[in-house]
């Protein structure tokens, strides 16, 4: 079976369990113009994992990554504004070059496919919602339609700072060895997004056997989970939106309270995706004081998996505090 094929079984399977609930009643949003924005880099990632970034043989950051007394996060190295490496990485990636380390990332190269793209995000907020605006390219499908039924998909993995793996490396925090289409994935055995401490053991080929319910249910009640946002794109057509939360698995709400919003111009997709502050249990709520981190990806051209791009971590805090978005 073609990698193809596989995946337009993940996107039908997907579909029917989750479907994309259609953006609820038009939102009085944010006057954009006067929120400032930042390009951040999104970039293709291949079979880049959690156990890969930890990994001294693979990934030669690792060893400053793991240091117990000055650590470095991702961010730190690799997305400081202005001297981003993230495209350049993107780059070989994408093309199955090898990085300094000897890795190649991407064992099966698709022709045309771009290394990075830049998106300019801005965050807002009023006394009852809080919104996040993405501007990105439009991007040309590639290859085959991975995912026929959407041509884009853009998402945001929300951490309130109670899963520690994230962060420091945002949406690396679920991404493994083990899931569909990563160096060590089992055939036939569709895993989705998770969190190490669900597993009764972790290697560098990823995860082993869940632990028992009870122990879920703890890290739940913990708040050792993440959140996310994603809109659903077809140009010309009303934006579908759709949230959930990552644990031990990823699992989409039946009924999203996140909104969504999406427009192609200019050959430039506009996105707002939107919730109250406080959207009741379990959503975490959005807090004044806090500090957040968010990860985006982007699956453009319908793409689907891992085959996408994706930010670093960034920080997030509303009216005020030391973060890369102070949202006012």
């Amino acid at each position: 079976m073609t990698i193809t094929t596989k995946l337009r079984g993940f996107a039908l399977a997907a579909g029917l369990a989750i479907g994309a609930a259609a953006a609820g009643p038009a939102l009085a949003e944010p006057n954009w113009d006067q929120v400032p924005g930042q390009d951040i880099n999104l970039f293709y990632p291949g079979q880049a994992s959690w156990e890969w970034a930890l990994t001294q043989t693979k990934h030669s950051g690792a060893q400053v990554f793991r240091d117990k007394e000055a650590p470095k996060d991702c961010h730190e190295c690799h997305d400081v504004i202005g001297k981003s490496d993230a495209p350049a990485f993107g780059k070989q990636i994408v093309g199955g070059e090898a990085l300094a380390s000897g890795q190649i990332l991407e064992p099966n190269p698709i022709p045309g496919k771009l290394g990075a793209i830049v998106a300019n995000v801005k965050m807002a907020h009023d006394a009852d919602r809080f919104y996040v605006r993405l501007e990105f390219p439009d991007t040309p499908a590639v290859g085959a339609k991975m995912d026929p039924d959407y041509a884009v998909k853009a998402t945001m993995m929300l951490n309130d700072g109670k899963v520690p793996e994230a962060n420091r490396a945002g949406c690396w925090g679920a991404c493994h060895e083990d899931l569909p289409f990563m160096a060590n994935a089992v055939p036939g055995k569709d895993l989705t997004k998770y969190l190490t401490k669900t597993r009764v053991t972790m290697t560098a080929k990823g995860g082993g056997d869940i632990k028992p319910d009870a122990d879920i249910e703890k890290m739940r009640a913990d708040g050792y989970y993440l959140e996310y946002w994603q809109a659903r794109l077809n140009a010309g057509k009303p934006a579908g939106a759709v949230d959930g939360f990552v644990l031990d698995k990823r699992v989409p709400n039946a009924s999203p309270a996140v909104a969504a919003t999406g427009k192609l111009e200019g050959g430039k997709w506009v996105v707002v995706l939107s919730r109250k502050l406080s959207a009741g249990a379990p959503y975490k709520d959005l807090l004044p004081g806090k500090t957040y981190t968010v990860g985006f990806a982007i699956h453009g051209g319908y793409a689907a998996k891992r085959f996408h791009w994706v930010s670093f971590e960034h920080t997030v805090a509303l009216n005020g505090g030391d973060a890369q978005f102070v949202v006012k």
